[in-house]
């Protein structure tokens, strides 16, 4: 465990001795824990905006590292810590734990088939919420990754897994709560409130997006239409729908464990009908131990879901770096999810649709160019 405070380390380090029965190492230097012998791998949780500063010289060292997502505050944070594990020859790995759900795997696999012929349209939709912080201050600022960048990467990463790569992108980004404030006690008391908000201001005033209205074309020549308002009271609407020719998928989203529709020739098919109709359908050996066998419903809660979707993302950077292998999403997957977040704010300044190939060249970056100023990207 490191963390640059002191109590923060003796903490992390309680809480892993507390579940694993054993204490930890615990640093409050990275050049300590680069230096230790000892440790092989980082997982890189600090906030977005030092994910480079911690990876990049841990990379170069030949320690392998996952990357808690957003990848990097800017594409060419990304960049850095791709470049980083190539010159190390690290093993590094973008926490993406959303596509693990069995219910992607179910979706992805539906389109491997080709159960719906070609898929031409994809709409994601996530909307609703109030004024009050979103589990962190930061979450609302610019410099630090706004959760429009934080939480929209996982939605970006859902999209490519379904759909391929991004070709062009158009929208814009906007903040709709200006304000954001401090949550109610929901029932806590006193101490636990204080304890759980205790470095939360009363409010906080908004300098990064909430929302990301945008429309991408695909390489393949299909359209996602995507809607993420994290605000907007009386607004509380959730859709990820994949159509093509032949029929059209329904998912759930992730992380509840509700069943995903197929609706074929004018009937709706739910996972029993639906299985059959998969022949190479498998999920990895580690996520069936979790779930069940080819179980693509579930009954947890949302943080044992949460778990067991970011213990396979764990378990798949393990096998990378013991099997001299690729994880499942690397440094170019990472960096297109926040590529295709930052270029629409990208295609807002521009006035246009902007390609994916210029967001990743750095043609187009009005956005970015303060961040990288700032962080000297």
């Amino acid at each position: 465990v490191c963390d640059l405070r002191p109590e923060a380390a003796e903490f992390g380090a309680q809480v892993v001795e507390r579940e694993l029965g054993r204490r930890p190492m615990v640093f409050t230097d990275l050049d300590a824990v680069i230096a230790s012998p000892d440790i092989s791998a980082l997982d890189i949780v600090t906030d977005p905006i030092t994910h480079h500063v911690v990876a990049v010289p841990a990379l170069e060292t030949g320690k392998h590292a996952i990357v808690e997502k957003p990848l990097g505050l800017t594409v060419r944070a990304c960049h850095a810590i791709s470049e980083a594990a190539a010159r190390g020859g690290a093993v590094l790995a973008t926490a993406e734990n959303l596509r693990r759900d069995p219910v992607n795997r179910l979706a992805r696999s539906i389109i491997d088939h080709g159960l719906l012929d070609t898929p031409w349209l994809m709409i994601n939709k996530r909307l609703g919420g109030d004024d009050q912080i979103i589990i962190t201050p930061w979450r609302h600022m610019k410099e630090r990754s706004a959760i429009g960048l934080d939480m929209g990467v996982h939605e970006a990463d859902i999209i490519q897994y379904y759909m391929g790569e991004y070709d062009q992108i158009f929208g814009i980004g906007m903040i709709a709560e200006p304000i954001r404030r401090r949550p109610p006690d929901h029932g806590l008391d006193l101490d636990s409130y204080r304890e759980r908000f205790r470095d939360f201001p009363e409010e906080v005033e908004a300098t990064g997006e909430d929302s990301v209205l945008a429309f991408y074309k695909m390489k393949s020549g299909a359209v996602v239409q995507q809607s993420i308002v994290l605000a907007g009271r009386g607004s509380d609407a959730r859709e990820r729908t994949v159509h093509g020719r032949l029929g059209a998928i329904d998912s759930p989203g992730d992380r509840n464990g509700k069943p995903l529709t197929l609706r074929l020739e004018g009937k709706e098919l739910r996972a029993e009908e639906i299985l059959p109709l998969l022949p190479d359908f498998q999920m990895s050996e580690i996520t069936e131990r979790l779930f069940g066998e080819r179980a693509v419903q579930y009954e947890f809660g949302f943080l044992e879901s949460d778990a067991k979707h970011t213990a396979v993302e764990l378990h798949d950077f393990g096998e990378a770096i013991l099997n001299g292998g690729e994880p499942e999403v690397g440094g170019h997957l990472g960096t297109t999810a926040v590529a295709a977040i930052l270029g629409v704010y990208e295609s807002a300044i521009a006035g246009r649709a902007v390609t994916m190939d210029e967001v990743l060249n750095g043609d187009v970056r009005a956005y970015q160019e303060d961040l990288d100023e700032m962080m000297g990207t």
